[in-house]
């Protein structure tokens, strides 16, 4: 199988060493080149030697920033997917990223499994988004103002207690390691429980189970 190829941009070099000793790490994963910039991000991948499945880009940087990286980078052809690397307090710049066609975000603090997680995904056409940034994305572009008089999302009254707690620790934008904690339970508990929970409510995913929350008044 053909190893899926990583570019990582960042304007701290320690960053991107983190990133690359774990990426280099993985199975089935190899660091293609990193740049410090994005203008020199956008000068290496012009050769073949750097050509990447997936990139890694940090969201702010001196000068060119990530999502003008991101706009020139996909207008081109053979363009990688981008997965952005964004901290709590630039939610300013989630809807710009994602007009300018970024695949999905990772949490710059997060941990090696999701990382790898974020780049497999992304390279197989999907997009990741870290599961405490799925709250913030909902609550800023998908349900500016709730409407007080919604309901719970069909199916909910199938939910048993347990599922319920899940769902709700969901809404609120906890991973799996962190709702297995709260709840006292394996994370392959929660994982179950999830997928039992997308399936009673016809969800499709994670963001689509924050809205549920959300409706169904379970986050407060």
């Amino acid at each position: 199988m053909t190893a899926i190829r990583v570019f990582l941009v960042d304007d701290q070099e320690l960053v991107r060493a983190g990133f690359a000793m774990i990426l280099d790490a993985a199975p089935g994963i190899e660091v293609a080149g990193s740049a410090g910039s994005g203008a020199e991000a956008l000068a290496a991948l012009r050769r073949p030697a750097h050509r990447a499945d997936v990139m890694l880009m940090d969201i702010t940087m001196p000068g060119l920033d990530g999502i003008e990286t991101t706009r020139r980078l996909l207008a081109g052809p053979a363009a990688p997917r981008v997965v952005m690397l964004t901290t709590f307090d630039t939610d300013k710049h989630l809807v710009a990223a994602l007009r300018a066609g970024a695949s999905g975000f990772l949490a710059k603090d997060a941990g090696p499994p999701d990382l790898l997680a974020a780049v497999r995904a992304a390279a197989a056409g999907g997009a990741p988004v870290a599961p405490r940034l799925v709250r913030r994305l909902i609550d800023m572009f998908v349900l500016p103002d709730p409407d007080a008089t919604a309901r719970p999302p069909a199916g909910y009254d199938r939910l048993t207690g347990r599922e319920r707690e899940i769902l709700a620790a969901v809404g609120l934008g906890l991973s799996n390691t962190e709702i297995a904690a709260r709840l006292h339970v394996a994370e392959s508990t929660v994982k179950t429980h999830l997928g039992s929970v997308l399936r009673k409510l016809g969800l499709r995913d994670r963001v689509q189970a924050v809205v549920a929350a959300r409706t169904a008044g379970l986050t407060g």
